[in-house]
């Protein structure tokens, strides 16, 4: 199958990654704010989405496209198997002297601090019972974009669990990375977005526990923390009434920034939206399918929300950009965002890679 996604869509899903990634973060002022309406409030003051140009100082990217990078990078040598995990564990290692002002996630740091990449095993932490958080799910998506075909999943389920471990070693964590990965793939191909969830919990997650098994790495404990991940997908895809993969979404009947606040911490594990590594691709999930085609709508329940608004749409942002292109997006947005040649490179050897 070729990808119906192209290099167009290819670059706008890495840039606009960024981009999402930016607005949420507003240079820690929206990634640590618990009130949706008031950063809203903050939005308009600033003249609405349309008015901001994204670009230094006043929005860098955090560490979520500083890490999404480095996986990119790392998978845009073309390397595999091991050789894989050590390049793209040596990159973390290196990605780590650029978190200045991008408030990188405690569970990422110790992970890299532990990573020995040339050693035998060195791509391994140990397991690690409070490795939950979202840090594995925001720097997965370019592992879609390298693997995007249905015959690919096992080695995209593969990586993005490997990877995914090397700082988030217990499944709520790297299964995040799965997700991610996943939906990317899925953004390419064009599959129906009600089925996007479906696809992660009976088609993924199988994959990824048997594959963990077969590795013989952490298994008993990864066992026994595995159903978590998939309980919460099952309760959340009933929510909103698409857990067959069909539509139409079942949306509550107001749905605002402050009921988003209230149903999104509902989804949470520690009552901060989208900081855990099954909610923060399930915020972005729902918020792809309630915007639609509309960016300014993506952002809004994407990126402007009390929680890990970062991560969340760095995750929306990349998948809507495959789906979407730019269009519809304000030049200012994106024309300067930090790393947009990076992010543009990495989406041209991935494509290539890709076919």
């Amino acid at each position: 199958m070729d990808c119906m996604a192209s290099l167009d869509h290819y670059k706008a899903g890495m840039v606009l990654s960024g981009v999402g990634d930016a607005l949420g973060f507003r240079n820690e002022m929206w990634e640590f704010n618990k009130s949706g309406p008031a950063i809203h409030k903050e939005l308009q003051q600033l003249g609405g989405l349309k008015n901001i140009k994204v670009k230094l100082p006043d929005w860098p990217v955090s560490d979520d496209t500083v890490l999404h990078l480095a996986t990119a990078e790392g998978l845009a040598t073309g390397k595999a198997g091991e050789d894989l995990l050590h390049e793209v564990a040596a990159r973390y290692m290196e990605a780590m002297k650029d978190m200045e002002g991008r408030a990188p996630g405690r569970a990422c740091s110790l992970g890299i601090s532990r990573l020995r990449p040339g050693e035998e095993g060195g791509f391994r932490v140990p397991y690690n019972p409070r490795g939950t958080g979202c840090g594995a799910a925001m720097r997965s998506m370019c592992i879609g974009l390298r693997y995007p075909k249905p015959d690919q999943l096992s080695t995209l389920v593969e990586v993005a669990v490997e990877t995914g471990r090397m700082t988030h070693p217990h499944p709520t964590g790297f299964l995040g990375a799965v997700a991610a990965a996943l939906f990317a793939a899925y953004a390419v191909q064009r599959r129906p977005m009600t089925t996007w969830g479906l696809g992660l919990i009976n088609e993924a997650c199988p994959i990824a526990r048997s594959f963990v098994q077969g590795r013989g790495f952490a298994v008993e404990e990864t066992e026994r923390d595995w159903n978590f991940f998939c309980d919460k997908w099952q309760w959340y895809l009933d929510s909103r009434g698409i857990s067959n993969g069909v539509g139409p979404v079942s949306w509550p009947e107001s749905y605002g920034p402050a009921e988003r606040d209230m149903v999104y911490s509902t989804y949470s594990l520690f009552g901060w939206a989208g900081d855990s590594g099954h909610d923060a691709p399930m915020i972005a999930l729902d918020a792809l399918l309630g915007a639609g085609s509309d960016w300014e709508e993506l952002m809004s329940r994407a990126a402007f929300h009390g929680g890990d608004s970062d991560s969340t749409a760095v995750i929306a942002a990349c998948c809507w950009g495959l789906l979407y292109g730019t269009k519809g997006v304000p030049k200012g947005n994106f024309s300067s965002v930090e790393y947009r040649e990076r992010l543009e490179r990495c989406a041209e050897q991935l494509y290539v890679l890709s076919h």
